[in-house]
């Protein structure tokens, strides 16, 4: 595991991703996507965590609503969790994390894959950078 002393909400993070670790060593590997998301936010809550599940965010241009997503997990308000469960994280899945990052006010996510082996990718967005998006 990284060390995320240096960043953001890094003992959040590391939680997560603990949690995360408990969840694929329990369950493994095959799962559908819907079922990791509900057993890995049982043990955040399980850990102490606000867990915010499939939350409507929307997405504005020029300051006027032009869609909505659904986020598959939200922690303590604070980090975006995009779950997959997949062969491989395709770069299109950091994209999309970035791209929910960039429609709210929060700057950390996390996209964690349950595939054959569990993957995770940390990107983060600070809110100086998204002033324009809004």
């Amino acid at each position: 595991m990284s060390d995320y002393s240096n960043y953001k909400h890094s003992d959040t993070s590391q939680e997560i991703i603990s949690a995360a670790y408990e969840v694929y060593n329990y369950l493994g590997f095959g799962f559908f996507e819907s079922v990791y998301e509900k057993a890995l936010q049982i043990e955040l809550e399980d850990r102490g965590f606000t867990v915010s599940s499939q939350q409507a965010i929307k997405v504005f241009y020029k300051k006027r609503t032009a869609g909505d997503f659904k986020t598959d997990l939200i922690v303590n308000d604070s980090i975006i969790i995009e779950l997959k469960a997949v062969s491989k994280i395709d770069p299109k899945h950091e994209v999309q994390l970035v791209n929910y990052l960039r429609a709210t006010e929060i700057e950390v996510g996390l996209v964690i894959n349950f595939g054959q082996e569990l993957k995770i990718k940390r990107r983060v967005f600070s809110n100086e950078r998204k002033r324009n998006f809004r």
